[in-house]
């Protein structure tokens, strides 16, 4: 998810239904799953146990949440889950030994590795990117990305936003330096946009059906432009204890259950979602029916590392990383098979 970079995460606290097990590892009664596939230096002979810790990052409403509403929780292991406001914020826990594995999208683990953090990427979430787009005032002669050439745009500088924007640019043979672009937070992007500052606004998530409910047009989607891809990541300190490898292959294993429970059940995802949010259940199904497709969790593929390889070869270019990095070794493909099998 895109978030603005900030200095410090917080601990999840109650909200939404029964989040009793998130704010307390639990550990259940029932035996792992067994873990076949993995390399032998991470198989665990009985798997995870009840002394086996998880530490977990996790956003506010996402996986976590969905694991409990699916019935996913409690995990045979003890999951800790602490909530964060940004990928870049997890990229630092990981790197810091504080979180286990966690999520983001695939420019913070770029801009990691370019600084040196140790983390790996062992799978990819698959997800929408229909919300995020480029908006337009509702009386804007703006009709084309051509025609953004010498208008004043806003984005969110690091984010996805700033990588799809350049790529939309890119194909009509624009620079990013043929716009005026205004990096800005998503509230002053807001702000900006309501109140004439800014010709066009690169934006995501809930900001999206809110400022359309106002009047904004959206000039195009990132469909086509951002892969949809989210990437799991894990401590390589993790990796290489056999309780905590196959406590985050149980884990995925959990995840994949709690996605196809929430595609299956729009509606109560729903409910459950937006009250935890704060937003009403009727937006929040707008977005989850319009979306590109559902949030699933899927492994590693050759396309995969070449996407991420991309985003952070742009990011490059824009002059965002200091350095070229490659990608590639960062990408653990221990999981696979777990992430492969059929679901029971």
């Amino acid at each position: 998810m895109p978030f603005d970079p900030t200095t410090a995460f917080v601990s999840r606290s109650p909200s939404g239904i029964g989040r009793r097990s998130l704010l307390r590892g639990a550990a259940g009664a029932c035996g792992a799953l067994a873990l076949g596939g993995l390399p032998a230096p991470s198989r665990a002979a009985s798997g995870p146990t009840s002394e086996t810790v998880l530490r977990i990052a996790d956003y506010k409403a996402l996986d976590g949440l969905a694991l409990e509403a699916s019935g996913q929780l409690p995990t045979p292991f003890r999951s800790q889950f602490a909530e964060f406001g940004s990928g870049n914020l997890i990229v630092e826990a990981i790197n810091a030994g504080s979180i286990d594995v966690g999520s983001s999208s695939e420019i913070p683990p770029a801009f990691g590795i370019a600084a040196g953090a140790r983390l790996s990427i062992v799978a990819v979430v698959k997800d929408d990117v229909n919300w995020q787009v480029v908006l337009v005032p509702p009386d804007s002669p703006i009709r084309s990305v051509a025609d953004l050439k010498g208008k004043r745009v806003g984005y969110v500088r690091a984010t996805t936003t700033q990588y799809y924007l350049a790529k939309m640019l890119g194909e009509v043979g624009l620079r990013f330096t043929d716009i005026q672009p205004v990096a800005l937070t998503p509230a002053e992007g807001q702000a900006a946009f309501e109140q004439g500052a800014l010709d066009a606004w690169a934006i995501y998530g809930y900001s999206v059906p809110f400022a359309i409910r106002k009047g904004a047009r959206v000039l195009v989607t990132s469909n086509g432009y951002l892969s949809g891809n989210y990437l799991y990541l894990a401590s390589p300190d993790a990796l290489a204890e056999p309780g905590k490898a196959a406590a985050i292959g149980e884990y995925f294993l959990r995840l994949r259950r709690a996605f196809a429970w929430r595609a299956a059940n729009l509606e109560r995802w729903a409910q459950v979602h937006s009250a935890a949010i704060g937003v009403s259940a009727e937006i929040d199904l707008e977005i989850l029916r319009k979306n590109s497709r559902q949030r699933d969790l899927a492994p590693i593929t050759d396309a995969d590392v070449a996407s991420a390889q991309n985003v952070a070869d742009t990011f490059h270019q824009l002059g965002v990383l200091p350095r070229r990095i490659d990608i590639a070794p960062a990408f653990d493909r221990r999981f696979n098979d777990i992430l492969s099998r059929p679901l029971s």
